[in-house]
């Protein structure tokens, strides 16, 4: 005869909501909670607009791995495989035979795929032409890192080992692809909230950087037209990522998967002559690439892990990172526009950070209230596809150190 109470109640306890209801003792109350910010994540992204189109995947894949039972996402798997004392250290063919779906899906940013295929797109999407026609521009996206290295001292500070600070330290590039791929290297049990909070920030730009510009600029300075830069031939485009590449890969080996996909994409948009590929890697590739990043990501913020006090510890070394960052672009700029006798505007130096084009955007957007016939975009985006490389290069370097 069969026993209906029995089948319904293995039924309940085979559940995720069996798990959930769990409550303190067994964690379900942290799978819980996540899925709350996940929701949170997800109001974030689609009603307020916060880099919705990675946002939006970071909350969904956080809210599927914090389904408990539902077997997307293993976290021991992953910790077996960074454990070195462990049989299945750096094995993928466990990832493989064990797995769930979004544990395949994190295999692309483990071995830094998905943010290289990232950096290809946003290649072939940049403009290096306002960087080859004002050069020195170079600069203000150095001085913009000033972030990084600042977060990185106050995160070893606070107690964090130097993988995890210099992984910490990244955010202040505003580069998310460049974090995830440092962090996935470095510190993956970081990876959740360092990508949450570098994309939060990129979102924020529009908040953050106007009371800083304001703060480290003079209302005089914040007038200053500049003139028209000169236009930039064919050729040179051309061989400008060639040259780059070429230098920083020899320079700084530990950066040439990213900078190598950069100027890939870059010089396949340049040519003239492979359309149909720029094309691809700007918009299929980057949107299948873009879904399948962001919700690998998402899947790694477990409550064990995302719940902690480094958590509130990576948000706040974070936006002091962006802010310096900020700060430090803005102070090249003032000494910039000393040394040139007024001819630079000091505002274009906060886009050095590396949020194509929001930051360059948000220069233009402070100049004109200064002085409503200013047009500072094309001046800005210079250091701001300069701090693309930048943040490339500072990763590159604490890779190289830590790695």
């Amino acid at each position: 005869m069969i026993n209906i109470g029995e089948i319904l109640l293995n039924l309940w306890n085979k559940s995720g909501f069996a798990a959930l209801s769990s409550g303190f003792t067994t964690g379900g109350w942290q799978n819980l909670l996540m899925i709350v910010i996940a929701c949170v994540l997800l109001y974030f992204g689609i009603v307020k607009k916060f880099e919705p189109l990675l946002l939006v995947g970071i909350a969904f894949g956080c809210l599927l791995s914090n389904l408990p039972m539902g077997g997307l996402y293993h976290q021991e798997l992953w910790t077996a495989f960074m454990d070195e004392a462990s049989p299945f250290y750096h094995s993928y063919g466990e990832i493989m035979r064990h797995g769930g779906l979004l544990d395949i899906f994190y295999i692309g940013v483990k071995t830094s795929l998905y943010p290289c295929l990232i950096f290809m797109g946003v290649g072939a999407m940049t403009d290096f032409g306002p960087l080859l026609s004002n050069p020195k521009s170079l600069l203000l996206g150095a001085a913009a890192q000033l972030g990084v290295f600042v977060a990185f001292f106050g995160a070893i500070c606070m107690g964090f080992t130097g993988s995890e600070a210099a992984s910490i330290g990244i955010i202040g590039g505003a580069d998310g692809p460049t974090a995830i791929f440092l962090t996935s290297k470095l510190a993956p049990h970081l990876l959740g909230a360092i990508a949450v909070a570098a994309y939060s920030y990129m979102a924020l730009i529009p908040l953050i950087q106007p009371p800083i510009m304001n703060l480290l600029t003079s209302p005089e300075d914040r007038k200053i037209k500049m003139v028209q830069t000169r236009n930039v031939s064919k050729s040179e485009k051309i061989i400008f990522p060639i040259v780059v590449v070429v230098f920083v890969a020899l320079l700084l080996p530990d950066t040439a998967p990213l900078i190598g996909c950069l100027m890939l994409g870059n010089l396949l948009k340049e040519t003239g002559v492979t359309d149909r590929l720029s094309d691809t890697v700007q918009n299929a590739l980057m949107n299948i690439v873009t879904i399948l990043l962001s919700t690998a990501v998402g899947s790694t913020m477990v409550g064990s892990t995302f719940l902690t006090m480094n958590t509130l510890k990576i948000v706040v070394l974070g936006v002091v990172a962006f802010g310096i960052s900020t700060a430090g672009g803005l102070l090249g700029g003032n000494v910039m526009c000393k040394l040139t006798g007024g001819k630079v505007n000091p505002l274009i130096g906060s886009a050095g950070v590396s949020a194509v084009p929001m930051a360059a955007r948000v220069s233009n957007t402070q100049g004109q209230k200064a002085n409503p016939s200013n047009f500072l975009l094309m001046h800005a985006m210079g250091p701001n596809v300069a701090g693309v490389i930048g943040s490339a290069i500072a990763a590159g370097f604490l890779l190289s150190v830590f790695g």
